[in-house]
């Protein structure tokens, strides 16, 4: 009715007109050199199609001739395409499972459950599928749509959606339907959201769609038999997905991974005037969850809590299997969220972040032992590896997307979406790019604090109270969004200088003295207040109980002194502003 591999449901952006081209999944794929990204109504529907349609059905189709290790990789990714050989592998490979990619078949739809329905044979209004639509106590802002509204998905937007459902939806009560027998009243309560919504997602990006591939198919990880891709599992085998019943499980692998059914869905189609498809009514009930996001999860970097351990029994290799040795404590670790509102380069310390590499660089209390660590993505690890064969100024992107949920799971509050460039030599953990983009991202929250810390003490001069740490007025926050077109700027120039120091101190060097500009910027309107008695300012007793006065010119004096312990390349004049003391 409408398979994906003929249909042209996709757009994507073709390389080298930077027009946009329609195209179904097998012309995707073995012409993928061809087009520079996938166009998709929303960042997080990025990820989506690269983890439940196109990596697994690579992963699938091109068993035993995807490169095994970091030389097969690096050949294959500066060919810069797929070989004939592989090609014919991913055709072959669509002709032996055309119909599990029919989007509407009677029988396996695509990514759905065949017959899905509640025991009044219900259904909901598509925009159940659509993260941006209203409805019910989900109402987006700047919505054009109510709720009242009927919202008709043509067949591909509805595709990306369904895909978009499995890694995304919002979690809590689900509709109950006929043949799950975990639900009770009619709905299926306790419901997490879907498994990238427990994930700050990093996703490497090339100048094609064939590298950005590449970028995301790691080298080290392997696909065994029995680890296998949604549409092949149906209803036959060890984990079912094409059937209404759900389970609390591991993955088995990467591909049962990526095309995880976190929902059971079933799109109702119907036919316009004109004979053509579309979606206005889904059924979307419980589906599989995860025990825990394993390890191996490669689209997202981790933080590591020192200070809380699990202890497990562990067994001695000359002990008889049922015995086991003393209780060994293990660090927590779980993956890492982006924070809205914050602009992608400020988790660099965490992207960067190497085995027996310090995250910050002159930690000023060396002897502190630090309480949580962060680890890069599996992803970046293996590209570290590789970076040395590859041309340095490689413009390699960073695509960072993430959603936040409302208290009770049920609805979408916010999303996070940025592009970060990388130079490949930032890789190198104990390199000068490394060092130096991780000492940027130091001092621009060192600055930030110093005019946080100005601000603060003119409100005190005056008989204010400092606004409240972490809130959007603060002026820190003004100064940040000044440093990020700076902060970009050093990351695309710092592709040039590759591994050396001497360059990427000169770029280090010119950047402090941008952001010592920046800095005097926003102080500067802060000086430069007319409000009575900020001159001769206020005595305030602080909680320690020591008195402190706050006027304008010592203000400035101690933001000057911050500017001088952060900024120590920069040498230019501080500033024009003075004070009338």
């Amino acid at each position: 009715m409408y398979n994906l591999l003929d249909e042209e449901w996709q757009p994507v952006l073709v390389a080298d007109t930077g027009s946009v081209e329609p195209v179904g999944l097998l012309q995707l794929l073995t012409e993928a050199d061809r087009y520079a990204d996938i166009l998709v109504e929303v960042p997080t529907q990025r990820p989506a199609l690269y983890r439940q349609l196109l990596l697994p059905f690579l992963l699938d189709a091109l068993r035993g001739q995807l490169p095994a290790d970091a030389d097969a990789w690096v050949e294959l990714f500066t060919c810069g395409k797929f070989t004939s050989e592989q090609r014919a592998g991913i055709r072959q490979y669509a002709r032996e499972h055309r119909s599990l990619f029919d989007l509407f078949g009677p029988t396996r739809p695509f990514a759905q459950v065949p017959g899905l329905r509640t025991a009044k044979d219900e259904t909901k209004p598509a925009a159940t599928l659509v993260a941006t639509a209203a409805l019910g106590n989900n109402v987006p802002l700047f919505s054009s749509r109510t709720d009242g509204d009927e919202l008709r998905l043509a067949p591909g937007m509805a595709a990306r959606w369904l895909m978009h459902t499995h890694c995304w939806d919002t979690g809590a009560i689900k509709t109950g339907v006929v043949g799950d027998e975990q639900a009770s009243k009619g709905k299926t309560t306790g419901n997490p959201v879907g498994p990238l919504g427990h994930l700050g997602v990093v996703m490497p990006q090339g100048r094609t769609i064939f590298e950005t591939l590449l970028l995301n198919l790691s080298f080290k990880k392997r696909v065994l038999p029995r680890d296998l891709p949604q549409w092949r599992r149906g209803d036959t085998t060890d984990h079912p997905c094409a059937t209404p019943s759900w389970q609390q499980r591991p993955p088995t692998g990467p591909l049962d991974l990526m095309t995880w059914q976190a929902r059971r869905v079933r799109l109702v189609p119907e036919c316009d005037t004109d004979g053509g498809w579309y979606v206005a009514r889904a059924v979307v009930a419980a589906g599989d969850r995860l025990e825990l996001t394993p390890d191996d999860e490669p689209h997202t970097a981790w933080v590591v809590d020192l200070s809380t351990t699990v202890h497990h029994r562990q067994r001695d290799e000359e002990d008889e299997p049922e015995a086991r040795s003393a209780t060994v404590g293990t660090a927590v670790k779980r993956p890492l969220r982006h924070v809205v509102g914050r602009s992608g380069w400020r988790g660099l310390h965490a992207l960067l972040a190497f085995a027996h590499a310090p995250e910050v660089p002159d930690r000023p209390d060396p002897k502190r032992k630090p309480t949580r660590l962060h680890q890069t993505t599996q992803l970046l690890m293996s590209l570290a590896e590789v970076r040395g064969e590859l041309d340095p100024e490689y413009p390699l992107q960073l695509d960072l997307t993430g959603l936040t949920y409302g208290a009770k799971l049920g609805t979408i509050e916010d999303a996070f979406h940025d592009q970060v460039p990388l130079p490949l030599a930032a890789l190198r953990h104990d390199g000068p790019v490394r060092a130096a983009l991780l000492e940027a991202v130091l001092h621009a929250e060192e600055l930030a604090g110093a005019v946080n810390r100005l601000a603060g003490d003119l409100r005190r001069a005056v008989g204010a109270d400092p606004v409240p740490p972490l809130a959007w007025q603060q002026a820190g926050e003004r100064l940040l969004a000044l440093l990020d077109p700076l902060v970009l700027a050093l990351l695309r120039d710092l592709r040039k200088v590759d591994d050396d120091e001497d360059a990427c101190d000169a770029r280090l060097t010119r950047w402090e003295e941008a952001a010592r500009r920046a800095a005097w910027q926003v102080a500067e309107d802060l000086l430069h207040n007319e409000t009575p008695g900020i001159v001769s300012g206020r005595t305030v007793r602080m909680r320690d109980g020591e008195e402190r006065t706050f006027r304008l010119s010592s203000a400035e004096s101690a933001f000057r002194g911050a500017l001088r312990g952060i900024l120590r390349r920069a040498t230019a004049p501080a500033s024009t502003a003075t004070t009338t003391a």
